[in-house]
């Protein structure tokens, strides 16, 4: 989004911002000074361990969205803008984020600092690498990798099957070659060939043990229980048969630690693990979330994608197994988008069409409904974008008083907090009664209801159906008691159905589940649908072709 007046752009924005050293953002913050460990003067790493609570725990606000589409919806950028909002409302807040993958930022996506005068800094640090967290989640997982094939050309004394091998190496990049590949080639000294594969490090489950573990002993004990394959009687091999749990929690033992840094306008922000939302579970750490509500009055937070995968994992997955509820939730649109959910062209987006946006309404309503299920009442963030008519506005204003909907119109990326005290003023009303949040379903449940529940409730589908293999794995999943576990679907993020062109609100479709893959370290089930890969490829023309580096060492052409 740019306006006439403000034709900077986001990395300009960001690299013209004056930052406060980090040491003064985090005795705001009521961090203790010997709780800090610094990573130069903007960035620094937190021992949870030093932290104190400072009376109640912190109210969660999580922000999510409508489908999105190639139009952008901005949620990041409203995430950010929304914490600034509540700050300059003199409220004790700080925002929690996930950690940008390389994947998306080299890429197509872009990173995840949000935007214009809503963003966190410094923008070129975190949108690269930071403070290594990623790099620390890659060298573990190829870790494991490396001593699951040592083993096995030592001997194998565990029996392992090279064959049924389900343990895949990483990289944090979109690289399509590496999906198939076969290792061991070259005689009996190299090791034993067979086929592997790579995943992107954000869907790799050490990621989503990272991100899910509440304390150094959680960690190593997650760790421990992932299942690497299955020997040649098809038992299953975990990472403590391995002995080698305490190796990875080592690597892992700073990564841990979530990072500090700000906001363009000083409120303080945790920004700590990333998982996707269409191939993971798609939220920041707990650690993070639960260091921020030990700091804070509110904890603004994010999940990926809209309502019905990142939001639908905060509240089955991560708000469980963290103990906590969101007591807000803001549900981010644009008109842009909900034109395109209406059958509107990206190249015709700039023309009014009150027809096709109240179609593309529709997708809106499901995502206020999802959220409305799980007893928690939405407020809309319409982002404002200079296209807008006061037509559009008009119609989308007045479905939302029909329906009983509260909304908020904010412009924060051009306005920074200004631009979400809106917002704000509506979340803190809505903060001030009880919701009666509940997750979906009952773990106890069989793998079958579980995942009806989500096709049904959530994406408004008829039904469900599974290939024969994922009935084969869910019988083995059986077998071994491993059903008792939440679940993490793998799904399209264009569309409510898992086929990607059908936009707006489908009806009447059915999911097909092809695989369901256990996981035991992040304690869920992973569903695979459609032809969702856990390695991205690049596009035709990547992000990278617009970046370079300038004489002075300065990032050129982030976003």
């Amino acid at each position: 989004m740019t306006t006439k007046n403000q034709p900077l752009t986001d990395l300009e924005i960001a690299s013209q911002a004056v930052m406060k050293p980090i040491t003064e953002i985090a005795d705001a913050a009521g961090i203790p000074a010997d709780a800090i460990e610094q990573y130069g003067r903007y960035k620094a790493k937190i021992d949870p361990l030093k932290i104190t609570a400072q009376g109640e725990d912190a109210k969660v606000v999580l922000v999510s969205a409508i489908s999105p589409t190639p139009a952008g919806e901005g949620k990041s950028t409203v995430t950010v803008g929304l914490a600034d909002a509540l700050h300059q409302l003199n409220k004790k807040v700080m925002v929690a984020l996930r950690e940008p993958s390389l994947g998306p930022v080299m890429g197509v996506k872009g990173g995840a600092t949000g935007g214009g005068y809503a963003q966190v800094v410094p923008m070129e640090d975190i949108n690269l690498h930071f403070t290594g967290d990623l790099h620390a989640i890659t060298t573990a997982n190829n870790a494991l990798a490396a001593f699951i094939d040592n083993h096995i050309h030592q001997g194998n004394a565990l029996n392992i099957d090279p064959r049924r091998i389900i343990w895949k190496r990483v990289l944090d990049i979109n690289d399509r070659a590496l999906r198939k590949v076969v290792i061991g080639l070259g005689g009996p000294v190299q090791g034993m060939p067979r086929e592997d594969g790579f995943d992107i490090t954000v869907a790799s489950e050490i990621m989503a043990v990272f991100c899910l573990a509440t304390s150094i002993d959680d960690l190593r004990e997650r760790l421990a229980s992932i299942v690497i394959g299955y020997t040649f009687e098809r038992e299953p091999v975990f990472v403590r048969d391995l002995q080698v749990e305490g190796a990875l929690t080592l690597l892992l033992k700073d990564a841990f630690k979530p990072n500090l840094v700000q906001t363009l306008e000083g409120t303080p922000a945790i920004i700590h693990g990333g998982p996707f939302a269409n191939i993971a579970h798609g939220c920041n750490s707990i650690m993070a979330t639960q260091t921020a509500r030990k700091l804070a009055d509110i904890v603004v937070t994010e999940a990926g994608f809209g309502s019905d995968l990142g939001a639908e994992k905060f509240m089955n997955i991560k708000a469980r197994k963290a103990g906590f509820k969101p007591s807000a939730v803001v549900i981010v649109a644009t008109i842009r988008a909900l034109k395109m959910h209406g059958g509107v062209a990206k190249t015709a987006l700039v023309d009014e069409n009150v027809e096709a946006l109240l179609q593309g309404i529709a997708n809106l309503e499901k995502h206020v409904e999802t959220i409305r299920t799980f007893g928690v009442e939405p407020i809309i963030a319409l982002n404002r974008f200079i296209t807008d008519t006061e037509a559009e506005l008009a119609a989308v204003l007045s479905w939302c008083q029909k329906k009983n909907v509260r909304i908020a119109r904010t412009n924060v990326w051009e306005e920074g907090g200004k631009g979400g005290i809106a917002l704000a003023e509506q979340v803190l009303a809505v903060l001030e009664d009880e919701n009666t949040f509940s997750p979906l379903y009952e773990v106890t449940e069989s793998i079958e209801e579980k995942v009806r529940s989500i096709v049904q409730k959530v994406y408004g589908g008829k039904d469900v159906q599974f290939t024969d293999q994922a009935k084969k794995q869910i019988a083995q999943i059986e077998k071994f008691g491993w059903d008792s576990l939440p679940i993490c679907m793998a799904k399209t993020q264009y569309s409510l159905s898992d086929q990607p062109s059908l936009l707006g609100r489908p009806e009447g479709f059915t999911v097909t589940i092809r695989e369901v893959i256990p996981k035991l370290g992040a304690g869920f089930l992973v569903c695979l649908t459609g032809d969702i890969m856990t390695m991205p490829g690049l596009p035709k023309t990547p992000a990278a072709l617009r970046m370079n580096v300038d004489n002075g060492g300065h990032a050129v052409g982030l976003f």
